[in-house]
């Protein structure tokens, strides 16, 4: 890189860390604060806190990271702008690549930073963190419910010990289930205990009563059940292993044996391209940023500032690509849907980048096209340099 380069690198990437550390920090802290009753009402240490927040951050920062980027590329460019370095470049008849070239590696960084987040640490995070809050559930149901008092465990969900013994063992228990709304589950037994993994509640002699919504109601006697603590967590009825807590290698050829896949196929398709395109949005939210604010311009053409439509831009292309993923998951043939979404977002920015470049003075820059429709759809027009003119 030359010297210009190097130092529109620097400033784009000290405002990316200033824009990431402090949403990622807001964002992480509600996520975690939303756990923390799960942690303290089962008398979990401060380490087990800590641990718990150490795999919910890696799910955060592939979602958090493309916006820092377009937070961070439009603020520089607007700010050299401000102080006319964007044109001084402009006059000394620099290559607009000596702007766009450092966005754009700094921009590719990001992508593999976020591949690898995306599919090597992110879904060890979420199987080290279904396993905490399993083994905090189980430590909740041996050891802190109280021995005769009905203890909430989960919204819908409550739990009674008659007594309990040595080596996590308790004596009649009670369960009452009501969180799933098609029916109410009650379970009988006589003892249960927890086993030594702690990801397993084993109830021996007992009932299981269900209540349907109609009032049909269907008792099981059983002699041994297992209740899975996993359970218990938001991601209740799923699986251990589901298409979040796999790695790339088992989406691209799954094991057609495995009980989560053949109950969801489509669920890891959607999963495998929803990684093969989400790493890329910090090149598409560059692009968005150029367009924008990519190029020289006096402040007194705009009212409104580049980051209002960059975010915009940003936000409406990561809602469709979200949406589209999304319906995936009903079915297959929304898969080229998704790509030509992305395709078509990522060309027309690049149009709009080419645009400007080649009749850079002449045409109107996007950020002026979009302060120009949001003026017009407020019904005023802009108050000429003169001082004449009107508003509405």
């Amino acid at each position: 890189m030359t010297l210009l380069e190097s130092y529109i690198f620097r400033r784009v990437f000290r405002m990316f860390l200033v824009a990431l550390v402090p949403v990622l920090a807001i964002i992480w802290t509600t996520q975690v604060l939303s756990r923390i009753n799960l942690v303290t009402d089962s008398g979990q240490s401060i380490g087990s806190f800590a641990l718990l927040a150490s795999f919910i951050l890696p799910t955060i920062i592939p979602v958090v990271l493309p916006f820092a980027l377009v937070i961070g590329v439009t603020q520089t460019l607007q700010t050299m702008n401000i102080d006319s370095e964007l044109a001084v470049i402009d006059g000394a008849g620099a290559p607009r690549k000596t702007i766009y070239k450092p966005v754009l590696m700094v921009a590719a960084l990001l992508c593999v930073f976020s591949f690898s987040i995306d599919n090597f640490l992110e879904p060890v995070s979420r199987l080290g963190m279904r396993k905490t809050i399993a083994a905090t559930y189980a430590d909740l149901l041996s050891t802190v419910i109280e021995e005769k008092a009905f203890r909430k465990i989960d919204e819908g969900l409550y739990v009674q010990i008659s007594e309990r013994l040595q080596g996590r063992i308790m004596r009649g228990l009670f369960v009452a289930d009501s969180r799933d709304p098609r029916f109410e589950m009650l379970y009988y037994a006589r003892e249960g205990a927890v086993d030594e993994g702690g990801g397993t509640l084993i109830m021996k002699d007992g009932e299981i009563h269900r209540k349907a919504v109609d009032g049909a109601v269907s008792i099981i006697h059983f002699d041994s059940y297992s209740f899975d603590l996993s359970e218990l967590s938001e991601t209740r009825g799923q699986a251990k292993l589901r298409a979040t807590d796999r790695d790339l290698g088992f989406l691209f050829s799954p094991d057609p044996a495995d009980p989560d896949y053949k109950l969801k196929p489509l669920e890891y398709t959607a999963e495998l391209h929803r990684r093969l395109t989400d790493w890329f949005f910090p090149v598409t939210f560059a692009l968005a940023s150029l367009a924008i604010a990519g190029s020289a311009h006096s402040n007194r053409e705009r009212n409104i500032p580049p980051l209002i439509p960059a975010l915009s831009i940003a936000f409406a292309i990561r809602w469709g690509a979200f949406f589209l993923a999304n319906r995936i998951e009903a079915s297959a043939t929304n898969v080229s849907m998704l790509y030509v979404f992305l395709g078509v977002a990522n060309l027309l920015l690049v149009a709009a980048i080419y645009r400007t470049t080649r009749q850079l003075g002449k045409s109107r820059p996007l950020a002026e096209r979009f302060d120009g429709l949001i003026n017009r759809l407020l019904g005023w027009r802009r108050t000429r340099p003169d001082g004449t003119g009107t508003r509405p």
